[in-house]
Formats: C-alpha cells, sequence, structure tokens
C-alpha cells in the first residue's frame, strides 16, 4: 500500500524520499518504537558530533538509518511538545499552553488512530500530561515529574513506587511489555506502537550510581558563547534568569550539607548501596567547592562543568537503554521491520549564551535530535549514514507514523 503523504511538509515526505526500497518490497504495515528521552540536547550526540559525549547506541539508529538535522520543535516546553507530538497539532490547537494545563484525552491523536488500523499501543515512562493516557492498550508512566530514584508510577492497575534508578526502571517496562508479559504485554500477531519515554536528563540531574564521576576527568570544552554579553540583541536574553551563575547550588550542582532537605530526601529513595556511591562522589562537592571561593569569571566555570558532568552522565544511561532495545529488537527478528524513532520533547541549553534550561527561542532549545531507523525500507548505497537537511518539526510525528502505518488521518 502506498502511504498518502498529504499536503504537509513532513518527516514522512523526507523519510519516505530516503527510502530506497519502500516501494520495492517494504512491508507496508511496520512496527514503530519511538523513544523519547526530556531535554536531551543534540549537542549532547556523538552522531551531532558533540565534542563531550560519546552516544555509541543512538548513534546506531542513525548509521543504519536517517539523521534529521533541522528538526524543530513546536514548543520548547515539555507538556505543549508532548501533546503536540501526540495530536499533530501546535499549542493553541490542543490546548496544552503551558507545563499546568491538563491534556484533554478525548481529543484525537495518533495512538487512537493506530489502534483503529489494527495496532495494539503501549506507552512506558514519562507522561507529564496529568490527564489518563488515552488510545493505549497498555500504560504504565510516572507520576508528575517523576523521581530519578524510587519512582512513583501509575497504570490502569494503580499506582506503586519501584526501587530503582528510573532510566533502568523505564527500560525494564519496555522490554517486559515488549516479551509479552501480562494480560497486556505485546500480542506477536498485531503490529505494535510502543513509546518508550525517559525522564532523563531533565533537571535535577541525577546519575545512575555507575555513572557517577564519568566525566570528572574529562576535558569539557567551553561553548564560545558561555560569557555572551547579547550584544546587539534586545534586553530579553540579557534579562532572563537561565544563567549558569543562577543555578540552584544545592539541588543543581549539589554542594550541599549532610543537613541538607533535598539531600535527605533524595537519599531516603535510594539503596544503601546507592547511597553509599553518591556519599563518596557527590559529597566531596561541598568542601572543594567552599575551599575555591570562587569569584567570577572562574565560579561560571565550576559551575558549567559540573552541571555538564551529571548532564552528560544521565544521558549515558539513557544511551545503553537504547541498546539494550536495539538488541532485544535485533534478537527477537523484530529489527527489519521496526520504525526506530529516537527524539527529545525539546533541546537544551548546555551553556551556550550562559544558560541552562530551554524555553528561549535560539537554535539550542528550538532543535532536537531526530534519528530513524528501519532497516526494510531504509537502505544505504554507499554504506554511509543519510542525512536530512530539509527542516522538519515534532509535530510531523504524528501524520508521518499514521502513513507509515496506514491509518486515516
Amino acid at each position: 500500500m502506498k502511504p498518502h503523504l498529504g499536503s504537509w511538509p513532513s518527516v514522512a515526505f523526507c523519510l519516505l524520499a530516503a527510502c530506497s526500497s519502500i516501494m520495492a518490497g517494504a512491508p507496508p504495515r511496520p512496527n514503530v518504537v519511538f523513544i523519547m528521552s526530556d531535554d536531551h540536547a543534540y549537542q549532547a550526540i556523538s552522531a551531532y558530533g558533540s565534542p563531550w559525549i560519546e552516544t555509541p547506541n543512538i548513534d546506531r539508529i542513525a548509521n543504519e538509518g536517517i539523521r534529521f538535522d533541522q528538526c524543530y520543535v513546536a514548543d520548547s516546553i515539555c507538556a505543549p511538545s508532548r501533546a503536540a507530538i501526540l495530536t499533530g497539532k501546535h499549542s493553541h490547537t490542543h490546548g496544552v499552553r503551558d507545563n499546568y494545563t491538563e491534556f484533554d484525552g478525548d481529543q484525537w491523536t495518533m495512538p487512537k488512530a493506530l489502534q483503529e488500523a489494527g495496532y495494539q499501543t503501549a506507552i512506558v515512562g514519562k507522561w507529564h500530561l496529568k490527564s489518563e493516557p488515552t488510545g493505549f492498550d497498555h500504560w504504565d508512566v510516572l507520576i508528575g515529574q517523576g523521581y530519578y530514584y524510587r519512582p512513583k508510577l501509575r497504570s490502569r492497575e494503580g499506582q506503586r513506587q519501584v526501587d530503582g534508578y528510573v532510566t533502568d526502571i523505564t527500560t525494564d517496562l519496555a522490554v517486559r511489555w515488549l516479551e509479552g508479559e501480562g494480560e497486556t504485554g505485546r500480542d506477536p500477531d498485531k503490529p505494535f506502537l510502543l513509546m518508550i519515554h525517559h525522564k532523563a536528563p531533565h533537571r535535577p540531574w541525577d546519575p545512575a550510581p555507575r555513572h557517577l564521576g564519568a566525566f570528572e576527568q574529562s576535558k569539557l570544552v567551553e561553548p564560545e558563547t558561555l560569557f555572551d554579553e547579547y550584544k546587539t540583541r534586545t534586553s530579553a536574553p540579557r534579562d532572563a534568569e537561565m544563567r549558569i551563575s543562577q543555578m540552584r547550588v544545592d539541588q543543581d550542582l549539589k554542594v550541599w550539607p549532610h543537613d541538607n532537605r533535598h539531600r535527605e530526601w533524595l537519599y531516603r529513595h535510594m539503596s544503601e548501596e546507592e547511597r553509599s556511591a553518591w556519599e563518596s562522589q557527590i559529597d566531596p562537592r561541598l568542601a572543594e567547592f567552599s575551599s575555591l571561593k570562587l569569584k567570577e569569571p572562574e565560579r561560571t566555570r565550576w559551575m558549567w562543568r559540573h552541571y555538564l558532568e551529571d548532564y552528560l552522565a544521565c544521558i549515558k544511561g539513557v544511551d545503553e537503554s537504547v541498546g539494550q532495545v536495539l538488541d532485544w529488537l535485533d534478537d527477537a527478528g523484530l529489527s527489519e521491520n521496526t520504525v526506530v524513532i529516537y527524539t527529545s520533547d525539546q533541546g537544551f541549553y548546555l551553556g551556550e549564551h550562559g544558560w541552562f534550561d530551554k524555553r528561549f527561542m535560539y537554535e539550542q532549545s528550538l532543535r532536537t535530535p531526530m534519528l530513524i531507523r528501519w532497516p526494510s525500507a531504509i537502505r544505504s548505497t554507499d554504506a554511509m549514514p543519510r542525512v536530512e537537511r530539509s527542516i522538519v518539526s515534532n509535530i510531523d510525528v504524528a501524520p508521518t507514523l499514521i502513513d507509515l502505518a496506514g491509518a486515516e488521518a
């Protein structure tokens, strides 16, 4: 069945144009694994030339598929962006204009369209839209923003708290569903949509114990605009409260005394082994910071480095998760006709313009990674990964998947 593109310029248009065999033998109803992290900057993926980190498993998607170099979000803020992905609509239409508005689950969504077309649908991990997920045969999602350690989850069976680290838990939930565990596990006789939504690397950037200190000895090159003076621009970037120097030293950078309330709360959610790793690796930051007595610009440099170390360490966990899912698909013989998408709900500032966070309409927050692998349709003739430089958006995700599934918009 030839997918119908309609009139919108989209990921589907670029993807289908790049698929050398899509009309010659590729099955028309692929499975879909949609992996989305939270606040993962394209600058922190080695497939995009990151100077700081290697992400071999995320890179596998690019090397075996397509890397989109100009994917832009409809909103550089979490909930509106997630609603745009589900609906293919801008926030003035889907109704979520900020992180406080509840998503109207009665409206049309892409998962509902795939359900009607005979797909089994599931979502695990971060939801962040307040309402109960609709359009999914199976859902097991974090409550609210979600905790990094011992997170709370909710499903149709109710709420529970799970010991462990959130990225590992989300991965485990995804693999167990793929293996068909439980009454709502994957049905091998149906095509499926599985959405895997990671909390990481969202603030407060709490890494897994095994990744603590992973970048401590790394040479981290500062962004050229770390000390941006905002010349020739309006007052808005000068006044934006997103500067590295404005970070919360205790919660964001983990420079905390033993009686710090956030430290006590976090450590209560850890096992003894996890807490011991944090106490030995993270707690010494207070003495280091106090002894240095830093003044600007060295204070900002110190803060930027520790911020980036923790952020990148969180991404190592996400990259491992991607590798586990790809390996599972390979071992199960499902890779050939499974579309795997990796993206983020928006970009993020890693010191560019002196900032962390997102929200401001510059390249680093407006642009997001978009990598797609589909072996049965995306064939490279020159053994090189494909690169698509046309502008696409995350509102293209819904119509693209609908087209690929042969569903009705």
